[in-house]
């Protein structure tokens, strides 16, 4: 019974097993074929994306705001069916498609004997990002085990194939987080996400009262850690993938946690605007509402 339930699973693996051995050039169409597909049948999230994009940019015209939701879509759709390169593509392929910069700031901290959090917002290319960056550094960064049984197993494979990552639970996250950080590794650092957790406050995101984790400045405090942005780009077509690792942020964290959230708030908000269609627009950012303000979605 159980091998019946998961035989789609198996299926999509054996598909996107079958699809990384093609040029990206015609993987990238491919993908943004199936994205432009996904617009059309997922009718809750198309909702969910409209939405997004009516309270950050609420100035565009709807039909400029439709055509953002396409290209997201269609980067989206990319993104699932070039997965299949993180689980099964050499080294040496990955590293030709998927191009790294700034990896000298990150040495020459760690050298010095410091710590490390690459604040990564959620672009759709964030986990070529984190494979590319496994290469250089051995990391730490959280993972949520996933419902579907077939997909854990290889997301789980896909994320430890390079370089010695260490991958902890949300529960096991802050102290074992600190300490993975004071031993030399990074910190792959996803903060931006609606976890509807204790550790939240209200922030604006694009001017939108936004229930935020704190835990980028508390994680820089314990660890007296450096951040240091971390930006995956989407290339056009078949160009590959970008790789950013910015400058360090200074001033940071201050003793206003809600000042340090606005902050990053504002930095994500800068990254967007730069990608804007790459952003992960199908998650309910806006789910949790201040008391009295009513449902988003």
């Amino acid at each position: 019974m159980r091998a019946l339930r998961e035989w789609p699973s198996q299926g999509l693996v054996g598909l996107l097993w079958l699809l990384h051995w093609l040029p990206l050039p015609i993987l990238a169409v491919l993908g943004a074929g199936l994205g432009q597909l996904l617009y059309w049948l997922m009718a809750s999230r198309r909702h969910v994306v409209g939405v997004n994009l009516r309270l950050c940019f609420p100035g565009r015209p709807e039909g400029e705001r439709r055509r953002l939701a396409k290209a997201h879509f269609r980067a989206l759709g990319r993104s699932i069916l070039e997965r299949g390169l993180l689980w099964w593509a050499s080294e040496a392929r990955l590293r030709r498609l998927i191009r790294i910069s700034g990896g000298e700031r990150v040495s020459s901290i760690l050298a010095d004997g410091g710590a490390v959090i690459f604040l990564t917002p959620h672009f759709v290319g964030l986990d070529m990002g984190g494979t590319r960056i496994a290469m250089e550094f051995d990391c730490v960064s959280i993972y949520a085990p996933q419902r579907n049984k077939v997909i854990d197993r290889w997301l789980l494979f896909g994320r430890t194939r390079f370089g010695d990552q260490q991958l902890l639970a949300r529960n096991d996250s802050i102290r074992s987080s600190v300490k993975a950080m004071k031993a030399g590794r990074p910190f792959y650092y996803l903060p931006d996400m609606d976890q509807r957790g204790k550790n939240s406050i209200f922030a604006p995101f694009f001017g939108v009262p936004t229930s935020t984790i704190t835990g980028l400045s508390r994680f820089a405090k314990m660890a007296d850690a450096r951040v240091i942005p971390c930006l995956t780009r989407m290339l056009p077509g078949g160009q590959g993938y970008q790789v950013e690792l910015g400058e360090p942020w200074g001033d940071f964290p201050t003793e206003d946690i809600e000042a340090d959230v606005t902050r990053m708030n504002a930095a994500i908000e800068s990254y967007v605007l730069t990608m804007p269609e790459q952003y992960y627009w199908v998650h309910k950012r806006f789910k949790t509402r201040p008391a009295g303000v009513p449902p988003r979605y």
